[in-house]
């Protein structure tokens, strides 16, 4: 089933994927068009409710919102990397993949998704943004010792028994602010009819992206006291490296539910038997992904003709399953790359060339 994504949702997708300062906004007549980050907001008619609202109030969180589009889709490629769709940039293929509920679909809503938290939030600590700053602790329980990542329901400050006492300080990040402008912003309203399956489908799965980010907040702490002891801990909530919430969202991918829509039109079902209903952070999905072995403009796929491989891996980069048993040649390149590095003081370092033989395998 194909269903026309919201604009906005493309236009995203697409931010970035074009040269450094390029945004390339596909909108619902299907003509691209290549223009700055702030034309997205120029064109606030295009938009509707809270999007429009949020471009012309502040457009310097669209911004952000950018970065985090971009920072998505490069977590994308690397996690897919050596699969047969490896999250291609190419804007045709990719804009076919969007169109379709897979799982591949699924992954990309949810990586974006998160991409705009973690962006948001990340230029909240660093005073990027005035509508934001550090976490408030006031109200937060205090820290536990380094052994718990949770929290007491306790105020203030604490002394555990080991006659350490905690706080909280430092710069902890706003992940709650993140969170709702990730969704004010991805969340974008659905028409009603025969896309509210795919509405819900969507909007899970962007929300399972940003509890990749807001439920794996971890714990920093520094120590205050004389002659390095650590009588007074300080610490502060952070955000997960966005590679633990790429590998995250991969897990969710590998076992993705596939699920249907309920008479009601309103509910998501899973298919099959005795299978359990996909909780807030699984990803959901309801058509079954195409191979990918071949170039296939309908379906997305631009084939794994001419792809790397790993000739002796067994796992999903290796020539067998990558090449779709279609089999591979080995092939000997010769390049330069910098060697025999030194440093000379001040302040130059000074490299000679090498030529490095390199044996690849390419899929036929």
């Amino acid at each position: 089933m194909t269903i026309p994504l919201s604009r906005i949702q493309l236009a995203l997708f697409f931010i970035l994927l074009c040269p450094v300062n390029i945004i390339g906004l596909w909108w619902a007549v299907g003509s691209p068009l290549v223009m700055d980050p702030n034309s997205i907001c120029r064109k606030t008619k295009r938009l509707a409710g809270k999007q429009a609202e949020l471009c012309q109030t502040q457009p310097e969180i669209v911004s952000e919102v950018a970065k985090g589009a971009r920072l998505g889709v490069r977590e994308c490629q690397y996690q897919f990397r050596y699969r047969r769709w490896n999250c291609t940039s190419h804007n045709k293929y990719f804009g076919k993949i969007l169109q379709q509920d897979i799982r591949e679909t699924a992954f990309v809503y949810a990586i974006t998704a998160a991409g705009v938290t973690h962006a948001v939030t990340q230029a909240c600590s660093m005073g990027d943004l005035l509508q934001c700053g550090c976490e408030a602790t006031r109200s937060r329980a205090p820290p536990r010792p380094l052994s718990s990542s949770t929290s007491s329901t306790s105020s203030s400050a604490s002394s555990t028994g080991e006659g350490v006492k905690w706080e909280w300080g430092g710069c902890g990040d706003d992940v709650e602010f993140g969170y709702e402008k990730s969704k004010q912003f991805m969340d974008a309203k659905r028409r009603r009819g025969k896309s509210d399956i795919r509405a819900l489908i969507d909007l899970h799965n962007n929300e399972a992206g940003r509890l990749a980010v807001k439920l794996y907040m971890r714990t920093e702490c520094k120590c205050h006291g004389l002659s390095g002891s650590c009588t007074l801990r300080t610490c502060w909530k952070k955000m997960p490296h966005f590679r633990e919430v790429g590998d995250r969202l991969l897990e969710r991918f590998n076992g993705a539910s596939k699920v249907m829509g309920g008479n009601d039109g309103k509910t998501l079902i899973p298919v099959g038997q005795n299978i359990k209903p996909p909780d807030r952070q699984d990803l959901i999905y309801s058509a079954e992904s195409p191979d990918f072995c071949l170039a296939n403009r309908k379906t997305g796929s631009l084939g794994t003709r001419g792809r790397m491989c790993n000739s002796t891996a067994m796992d999903v980069s290796g020539c067998d399953l990558l090449c779709c048993e279609r089999g591979h040649r080995d092939e000997t390149v010769v390049f330069e790359e910098n060697c025999l590095c030194r440093f000379h003081w001040c302040c130059v370092v000074q490299c000679k060339k090498c030529s490095v033989r390199k044996e690849l395998s390419l899929c036929h």
